[in-house]
């Protein structure tokens, strides 16, 4: 028992200690939500700024769907982020009160065996603890063993002291953290539902662009018009690329050809050789001027389902009738973007209608491109292999959520995608 009385100091202390490294886990997870609820903000608050601008200026009816839907999909994904804390905070409040209740039983059970202590100090004096340090000093055994337990029996009052000082500040502490935390939950609360109110504003809002549309014939032809633009720009920056192939190809055949040229004076005796190399060389730049598919395994560019399918459809957000130069698969947010087939990226660019764009160069004159992205990861002029992620999926230009457009081109003639990653 007097070994028990000793060493209990000790160990109180030790429990103490842990139990107070133990939030730090979720102190930093509340840090780290902080830090992306704040991204989220300054995200938001800039399509928020985009769209007050667009309700001052005569813009584009696909712009102003798209960025409605934008603002839509990052309010959604903020009122997400602003549960996720709600939810961490409530726990971390839970935590702490029960942490508090824990630390007012023991200061209460320290402070009644302290009060005990002072009413034997007052009755009895210290003559109890002298006999005890005397028995230890006087009777046989191991010294080191006898300093010791009278070294504990010296410093037991001290350490109550100190003990108790230490759990009432850490009581403290722990409060005005449970406070700082109650009061961060409600202004949370607030913000919530501020942000749940401007998302019925927002739904609203759109639901009378999109009635508009559907019952305005106007505006479903300026819908149209739009549309048939952007797929034109696209095409247009499809067919400048194919130009600037082939003439790549034209620069090529004539260093080939000044090549022969000089390989001709120096080998005049070789006559047979060089025509079967001018034979060979030729052959190979026929091959290479014709489109011809691309041969070898392929990759579904983006994990999801097909919601768009390419050539003549209802749009399905427009009701009108379009011709689709791709298709469009349905993404996640944070979901990655992967090179359909070896390639060379030949165009890294902001295109109308697409957003955020990538353009790929295959053997034999084939393009895929890769719109609606997020992040993008690769530089123009640089090698892709096959199933390379090449960014991240997102919504900018889109009408109606996160997803990926991807189109296939043989020189400037557009294919259908699904039926082009199936060619072996």
């Amino acid at each position: 028992m007097r070994l028990f009385s000793l060493l209990f100091p000790c160990l109180m202390f030790a429990f103490a200690v842990l139990a107070w490294g133990a939030p730090k886990k979720t102190d930093a997870q509340i840090d780290e939500q902080k830090t992306a609820l704040k991204k989220l903000e300054v995200d938001l608050a800039k399509k928020r700024e985009e769209l007050a601008v667009l309700e001052t200026e005569e813009k584009g009816v696909l712009n102003t769907i798209s960025l409605l839907d934008q603002n839509l999909n990052r309010t959604r994904s903020y009122l997400s982020e602003l549960s996720r804390n709600e939810d961490l905070l409530q726990g971390a409040v839970k935590q702490l009160v029960l942490d508090i209740d824990s630390l007012d039983a023991k200061i209460k059970s320290r402070k009644r065996a302290m009060k005990k202590r002072v009413r034997n100090l007052y009755v009895y004096g210290r003559s109890n603890d002298a006999e005890i340090l005397y028995e230890l000093l006087t009777k046989d055994g191991n010294p080191e063993r006898k300093v010791y337990w009278v070294h504990h029996l010296l410093t037991r009052d001290r350490e109550d002291v100190e003990m108790l000082r230490h759990l009432v500040k850490e009581r403290m502490q722990k409060q005005h953290v449970q406070e700082s935390h109650l009061a961060e939950l409600t202004k949370l609360r607030n913000r919530k539902a501020v942000e749940e109110r401007r998302l019925v504003t927002q739904m609203s809002g759109q639901e009378r662009m999109l009635s508009s549309l559907k019952h305005d014939k106007a505006v479903q032809r300026m819908a149209l018009k739009e549309f048939e633009r952007n797929q034109k720009t696209m095409l247009a920056l499809i067919k400048k690329l194919e130009e600037r192939r082939k003439r790549e190809i034209e620069e090529a055949k004539k260093a080939e050809a000044a090549r022969l040229a000089a390989l001709k004076k120096k080998e005049k005796a070789a006559e047979k050789k060089r025509e079967a190399e001018k034979t060979r060389q030729s052959e190979m730049a026929q091959k290479t001027v014709q489109v011809v598919p691309f041969k070898g395994p392929k990759c579904m560019p983006l994990d999801g389902p097909v919601i768009s399918e390419y050539g003549l459809q209802e749009h399905p957000v427009l009701h009108i009738m379009t011709r689709n130069l791709g298709v469009e698969i349905r993404g996640k947010r944070g979901g990655r973007i992967r090179a359909a087939a070896a390639g060379t990226v030949a165009m890294v660019s902001e295109i109308d209608g697409r957003g955020p764009s990538v353009i790929i160069e295959h053997e034999g004159g084939i393009y895929t491109v890769y719109g609606h992205m997020k992040t993008i990861n690769v530089q123009e002029g640089k090698s892709v292999k096959k199933c390379e992620e090449i960014g991240e999926v997102g919504d900018i230009a889109s009408l109606n959520g996160i997803k990926l457009y991807f189109q296939v081109s043989e020189g400037t003639q557009t294919v259908d995608p699904l039926q082009w990653l199936k060619q072996k």
